[in-house]
């Protein structure tokens, strides 16, 4: 199976698997959104969201360490990549030239990464962890435990900015699948672009407007 480890790790397999974790944790994102949006139905829709989940719980359970995975593998294969285009491109005369052929998501893919990668640390820590892990199971004020996380302003504006980040590297990310899997032809190349800056635009406004709406409004 030598040839398997060895097409993986090419150039071209760290961008395939990229490509494909990627394409996995979008999808997951949709999902998830749907999830987030039954805040806005209030506590009965958002409580009987998480209840139903957790009444599936060994389902639920193998989904995230696949997630969990996903996103690891994810990760590490970008930060590879990233370290291989660093070493392929060591002067400042090839960074100029990266510059001016590609646009500002694409060379801002590891920062915007990071800064997902932190958000989504204190996200589990804020809500999956005390989901599973508190007493606010028994309790089961699901819904106001997090709009009240969001009328904090500090963790309201982190979770803002970090949609922000989010929508750029998710713009990016969009494209690049496309390329990787070879989708992104001449003929369809101006349709994939706009799908891929609109699902980014879409997915992180909906996102970022749940802190803001409970922010702002103190929801219902």
């Amino acid at each position: 199976m030598g040839w398997v480890s060895d097409s993986l790790n090419s150039s071209i397999g760290k961008k395939f698997i990229m490509a494909l974790t990627g394409t996995l944790l979008m999808m997951f994102l949709l999902v998830h959104l749907i999830g987030n949006i039954m805040l806005y139905f209030g506590p009965d829709a958002f409580n009987t969201y998480v209840k139903i989940l957790d009444s599936v719980k060994p389902l639920i359970r193998v989904i995230e360490v696949i997630l969990a995975i996903i996103f690891i593998y994810h990760i590490y294969n970008g930060i590879r990549l990233w370290f291989q285009n660093k070493s392929a491109n060591p002067t400042k005369y090839a960074v100029n030239a990266t510059r001016q052929n590609t646009d500002v998501s694409s060379r801002s893919m590891i920062i915007t990464g990071s800064f997902v990668l932190l958000f989504l640390i204190i996200h589990l820590y804020t809500f999956w962890g005390k989901f599973n892990f508190s007493e606010l199971k028994e309790s089961e004020k699901f819904y106001t435990f997090v709009t009240t996380a969001f009328k904090d302003p500090l963790f309201a504006g982190v979770y803002f900015v970090a949609m922000i980040f989010l929508g750029y590297h998710l713009n990016h990310a969009f494209q690049s699948a496309f390329q990787t899997f070879g989708w992104n032809s001449r003929k369809y190349g101006t349709f994939v672009k706009k799908l891929g800056f609109w699902y980014a635009v879409i997915v992180s406004a909906v996102f970022a407007s749940i802190p803001l709406y409970f922010f702002l409004m103190g929801g219902k």
